[in-house]
């Protein structure tokens, strides 16, 4: 069983930035693709950003492509979102995830395991 808790949200203006992170336990971080996923009130969780195992294919959303960097450290357990050029549109709550294997999917089926989530919001 592996557990995922996310830290790192929190309020910016639009225009700044975060990191998030996640951190993995009680599992082999380095065999799970992993996933950003974020949820805006009353919508679906939409995925974010993924990576492989390694780190060595990604993909990321329309919406933030060239905004959002996902990247992981599997010596550490843990997963990052960094966040540049913040917009009010971001605001959500943003989900770690762990795919069923190596690779990553594009919706929520392909995930295993999430965390709780951490709160985004970017004022205007």
């Amino acid at each position: 069983q592996v557990q995922l808790v996310e830290s790192g949200g929190g309020l910016v203006q639009a225009g700044g930035s975060l990191r998030l992170s996640c951190l993995a336990s009680g599992g082999t971080f380095s065999h799970f693709g992993m996933g950003w996923f974020r949820r805006v009130s009353g919508k679906e969780r939409e995925l974010v950003a993924a990576i492989t195992w390694n780190g060595g294919n990604t993909y990321y959303t329309d919406s933030v492509k060239g905004r959002f960097t996902i990247s992981r450290d599997n010596g550490k357990n843990t997963l990052y979102l960094q966040m540049n050029s913040l917009r009010p549109e971001d605001t959500a709550v943003y989900y770690c995830a762990a795919a069923y294997g190596p690779r990553f999917g594009i919706s929520l089926a392909d995930y295993l395991y999430w965390g709780q989530g951490t709160q985004v919001t970017v004022s205007s």
